[in-house]
């Protein structure tokens, strides 16, 4: 029994959503990434091993073991790597748990889903073609939404402005407090829900 293969034992898969490299660092695309820097942060952990397409890296949080995991694909590609790790851990979509930005809520708030539709956003409607379901659980953070005359796109890779960049904080903190008690909860977002929405 000397050699054998230990069971890395991964029982969820915990997706933040954003864009790589310097330039989008912190936009309103990267919710999903800046939450899962928090996190890591609080854990005193480095999400940096590069596996699956995304920077990941492996913590106990909220009883389970998870794989933290930024995918390095860009937003609209953000399935290749979330399907890679599922199928190489058997992780069934209930347990992949997915945190991004939404231009429908309003900044600062976030909202739990345990499963939908991708409601307009590319990165979700990638992880649902890839895992072939949409019932995964999902924590949305707020970004607001441009203007009448606001362009969507340049809106969602801009900058949020000094005084949301506070309010931001506050909510990268519940999001962190959602995703634990999501996972906590195995997957019941009734509480998260209660609590966070």
């Amino acid at each position: 029994m000397l050699f054998e293969k230990k069971n890395t034992g991964v029982e969820w898969l915990v997706v933040g959503l954003g864009n790589p490299g310097e330039k989008y660092a912190k936009t309103r695309h990267n919710m999903g990434f800046l939450t899962l820097d928090l996190l890591a942060e609080k854990e005193k952990i480095r999400i940096d091993r590069l596996k699956f397409k995304a920077v990941t890296a492996q913590l106990t949080f909220g009883g389970a073991r998870c794989l933290l995991m930024k995918p390095q694909t860009f937003m609209n590609l953000s399935g290749e790597a979330v399907r890679e790790a599922a199928q190489f851990y058997k992780i069934p979509p209930e347990k992949v748990l997915v945190i991004y930005d939404d231009v429908s809520i309003p900044v600062g708030k976030i909202r739990v889903r345990p499963s939908g539709s991708a409601g307009g956003h590319n990165g979700i409607k990638n992880i649902i073609a890839h895992l072939g379901s949409d019932k995964f659980p999902r924590v949305k953070v707020g970004v607001g939404a441009p203007g009448q005359e606001g362009d969507m796109i340049d809106w969602v890779i801009g900058n949020p402005s000094q005084a949301e960049r506070k309010i931001l904080q506050d909510s990268f903190e519940r999001a962190v407090a959602a995703a634990e008690c999501i996972i906590r909860d195995d997957g019941d977002c009734q509480k998260a829900m209660n609590l966070f929405n």
